[in-house]
């Protein structure tokens, strides 16, 4: 029997190892690295244009910031985030302002960031060459190790029932009725709903690449609200929170976002609390008054008896009016979406449901989905453990376990609530094949409208181009402040490579049936350099809008017709760093439709025995 306690409280110092790695690794990099780096690397915006400032719909004071420069350069920003600002004088030297910002909202090239007071305001207005950049986020830090106290500390209610339940094998329960039929969903998708339908505690949603795990999920959370007037949906990302938002919005269903979308357009913005709250009838009455109470507190005679009892009036009469509207906004939704730390919000305060629906769950450090649980009565889990894991930073903490999820916890202890779905409808069978044999125990099936599907006739869906055959240097390298590692000769090769293929398809043809290519390294600094490569060759203007290059990480949750993967790494003593970790080249793999290159050294790869399986997998296709 394991002792949950113990568990946790290994969980909270490992959480603090990791809080502590980032911190000093933040600070390092904020001495070290220049502001030119950290631009390029998404995490940093100068020159900065500095824009009006405004109380938004929560009463917070707001800053409206733009970059003028560099603007095709994907950044990391995004609502939620901790940011700092710098100033550089004429000498070069930066110095960095005494407050800090939090991301309301952002765009490519505008963002809208919180701030303490007009004080800071003002001085970001009184300085021409001003900067932003992401700072440490000690805030999310903050909300895990307070949950997992939490949970740590519960005792006799729901929380700690689940707690005792997702740690020791101890019997689920389950309500009793018939299967529903649904016609529309595949068998195992069919299954997955009613198995999260008939969960009185946990169900899980094991869904691999291609699977339709968020087409199920959505079906489980219409199902479910046909019995329960609300539901919990949340995610890790704020992406996989938009997603399944207008997903459901699609089917009609009444979605509250708490937290602003990251694709910014008018369809996701008017389900966001900020959006509605403003909409609402009573707001610009509430707004009078805030303004009223600023304008009061400003005014010379607050020490009068009359200051106090005309502003005890007017916030009695605000908190009467934001009551009434968040009132009306939580009672007209039928699904309140937020990520799991945006589920700790003051405006969820006090909230329980009685189901909580966890996309991306395995993704998710298990602090983070505590968070969440303790609002609810039942957690119904989506994912896939055979995927990206969550981001650890700490070498120790991913040794001691930080990176087990919570959902991979439950596979283990409680396999009996795992609905693995079976049918994929992405992929070619022969990328598919691998992937399931590999990681999935071959129980993955392609359905019959993909099981064949290709660019060109007869072509041979995955082929390897290795670098160890030809008669060029490709040999990785260690570049930049960072140490990043880049292999010139392949990156070149990857864009040769495509090139000769859009040349068999076609160029025109590539345009007007919009094949869109995906273009893949794992390592960030080789990405930039493909993408500066891609930049500068004329052959690929026209095709700009259907070519994307990213990391791994960034191809989360993506499909292309066409993928190429640049491995990179090429060296005598055969190390292959974190391409060790095999869920992210499953990622990578299962991103292609129709077409998958990989591009790498055999000599180097093929020493482990994933790769080297792949490989001869890749081969043996060829001679067949």
């Amino acid at each position: 029997m394991v002792s949950p306690t113990l568990e946790l409280q290994k969980q909270r110092a490992l959480l603090v190892m990791e809080r502590d790695a980032e911190r000093n690794e933040f600070q390092r990099q904020t001495e070290t690295i220049g502001i030119g780096r950290k631009v390029k690397r998404g995490d940093c915006w100068w020159p900065l244009k500095v824009g009006r400032s405004y109380y938004n719909s929560l009463n917070q004071l707001v800053v409206e910031v733009s970059r003028s420069e560099d603007t095709d350069i994907e950044h990391n920003f995004e609502y939620g985030r901790q940011v700092m600002f710098f100033r550089i004088d004429a000498g070069d030297n930066i110095s960095y302002f005494k407050f800090a910002g939090t991301v309301s909202y952002a765009q490519e090239d505008r963002m809208v960031i919180v701030v303490p007071d007009g004080n800071a305001v003002a001085e970001l207005q009184g300085h021409e060459r001003v900067g932003v950049q992401l700072s440490f986020d000690e805030y999310t830090y903050q909300l895990m190790l307070r949950a997992l106290d939490r949970v740590m500390k519960a005792k006799g209610n729901r929380l700690s029932e689940l707690r005792d339940l997702f740690y020791n094998r101890s019997k689920t329960q389950k309500f009793s009725f018939a299967p529903i039929p649904f016609p529309w969903l595949n068998p195992t998708q069919e299954h997955a709903v009613n198995e999260v339908l008939l969960a009185k505690d946990v169900a899980i949603v094991h869904g691999p690449p291609g699977t339709g795990k968020t087409t199920t999920l959505v079906e489980a959370i219409y199902e479910t609200l046909r019995r329960e007037n609300q539901v919990l949906v949340c995610a890790q990302s704020n992406m996989a929170v938009d997603w399944i938002s207008e997903l459901l919005m699609d089917r009609g269903v009444e979605v509250l976002r708490v937290g602003n979308p990251t694709k910014v357009n008018d369809k996701m913005l008017s389900f966001t609390y900020e959006r509605r709250f403003e909409a609402h009838p009573d707001y610009p009455q509430l707004w009078a008054i805030r303004k009223a109470i600023r304008e009061l507190r400003s005014a010379k005679r607050r020490g009068s008896d009359s200051y106090h009892q005309k502003l005890d009036r007017l916030k009695s009469r605000e908190t009467e009016l934001e009551l009434r509207i968040n009132n009306d906004l939580f009672n007209s939704a039928r699904v309140i979406s937020c990520t799991l730390a945006g589920s700790a919000s003051r405006v969820l305060q006090g909230m329980k449901f009685a189901t909580l629906f966890i996309d991306e769950a395995a993704q998710a450090l298990e602090a983070a989905c505590w968070i969440a649980i303790a609002k609810a009565n039942r957690v119904i889990f989506a994912g896939d453990h055979c995927q990206l894991p969550p981001t650890v930073k700490c070498l120790e903490a991913i040794k001691g376990g930080l990176a087990r999820t919570l959902m991979e916890r439950i596979v283990q202890s409680n396999p009996q609530v795992v609905t693995l779905l079976k049918v994929q409808y992405r992929m070619n069978d022969d990328i598919m094949r691998f992937s399931s044999d590999w990681f999935y125990h071959g129980e993955l099936e392609s359905a019959p409208e993909v099981k064949y599907r290709s660019v060109l006739d007869y072509d041979i869906p995955m082929t390897w181009i290795d670098t160890a055959a030809l008669d060029i240097d490709c040999k990785e390298e260690l570049v930049g402040e960072t140490y990043g590692r880049i292999n010139r000769a392949e990156a070149q090769l990857t864009i040769d490579t495509l090139r000769r293929y859009f040349e068999r398809l076609g160029r025109q043809r590539v345009i007007d049936e919009r094949l869109d290519v995906g273009i893949i390294s794992p390592y960030r600094a080789q990405v930039q350099l493909l993408r500066r490569m891609l930049r500068k060759r004329a052959y690929f203007k026209p095709l700009k809008h259907l070519i994307s290059v990213n990391t791994v990480d960034g191809f989360q949750g993506q499909e292309r017709d066409i993928i190429v993967i640049s491995l990179v790494r090429s060296n005598e003593a055969g190390q292959i760093g974190f391409l060790r970790d095999l869920r992210r080249m499953n990622v990578a793999i299962t991103r292609a439709r129709m077409k998958l290159f990989i591009l790498g050294d055999s000599t180097t790869m093929t020493r482990h025995p994933f790769y080297h399986k792949l490989y001869s997998y890749i081969k043996d296709l060829e001679k067949s």
